[in-house]
């Protein structure tokens, strides 16, 4: 079989197997408003269950609120949010973290006068169980239990390949491993859904690459289902199985990364005519 009848075999089995993937989140009819401004109007789509889908639109768009929106940290003044089949409250953002929803920040979000190790670790603070006595003195149960976090997040280390800069002050590491580690505490919460805002931005090309290959691995070897905000659409269409497209608050374009670059209204308002 040659190269063009083996993609066009391929074609049709990876949508079927969207389809038949499980609906994790779905955002039904979301409106959301900041005195007159409106950030997010009107907007639905839903997020499968192991994919990585994509959200993108330029500047202004809401992406980084509808973010906001699906962890709890804003509410909704309009619609319905849907979390593994139950349709969800109010929240508050450590909620959505024991619901298994984690997420890494625009602009890195760090303890940069602690180590590497020590920021990831962070990031296991909703799983200790143990009695505050016992955390204060280090002893029985905490002990034991800070040595099981500790295996957790070393296995976390290997895994984005840190063992560098693990006792490193993440204040002195350059923007590119700062990003790894931030991706490397929202791991550590070990969620169904990882929320990943802007990860490429500030890398250069090589940084770019690593980061991909891991949002992969992620994807891929932990099962972890991923929406990604992102503005590279070279990264955007290698990476993501769906893609919606929101301007001005309004979601204008959904579906897979070939549909969705040669939808004239995407190529207007994002893409540019030129492309």
């Amino acid at each position: 079989m040659n190269a063009l009848a083996t993609d066009m075999a391929t074609e049709p089995d990876a949508a079927a197997e969207t389809a038949s993937r499980e609906e994790l989140l779905r955002v039904d009819n979301v409106s959301l408003s900041f005195g007159g401004v409106k950030a997010i109007t009107d907007i639905s789509f839903d997020i499968l269950k192991g994919e990585i889908r994509a959200i993108i639109g330029p500047n202004g768009a809401g992406k980084t609120s509808m973010l906001n929106v699906i962890n709890g940290f804003y509410h909704p003044q309009q619609g319905t949010i849907t979390w593994q089949g139950k349709e969800r409250r109010k929240i508050k953002p450590h909620e959505a973290v024991s619901q298994g929803i984690a997420r890494t920040f625009q602009n890195v979000a760090l303890f940069k006068g602690m180590s590497t190790l020590d920021n990831i670790m962070a990031g296991r603070a909703t799983a200790m169980k143990a009695n505050i006595f016992f955390q204060m003195f280090w002893y029985g149960p905490a002990m034991r239990e800070e040595i099981e976090h500790r295996k957790k997040v070393e296995d976390i280390i290997d895994f984005l390949e840190i063992q560098a800069i693990r006792r490193t002050p993440v204040g002195k590491l350059p923007y590119g491993l700062q990003k790894r580690v931030e991706l490397a505490r929202a791991l550590a919460m070990e969620p169904d859904l990882l929320l990943l805002d802007e990860p490429m931005a500030g890398m250069n090309l090589e940084e770019k690459e690593d980061m991909s290959r891991f949002i992969l691995d992620v994807n891929q070897e932990f099962g972890t289902t991923i929406a990604l905000i992102e503005h590279d659409m070279g990264v955007v269409m290698d990476l993501s199985d769906r893609v919606v497209v929101l301007d001005y608050g309004k979601k204008i374009a959904d579906g897979t990364p070939e549909e969705v670059q040669g939808n004239q209204d995407v190529i207007d308002a994002y893409l540019g005519v030129a492309h």
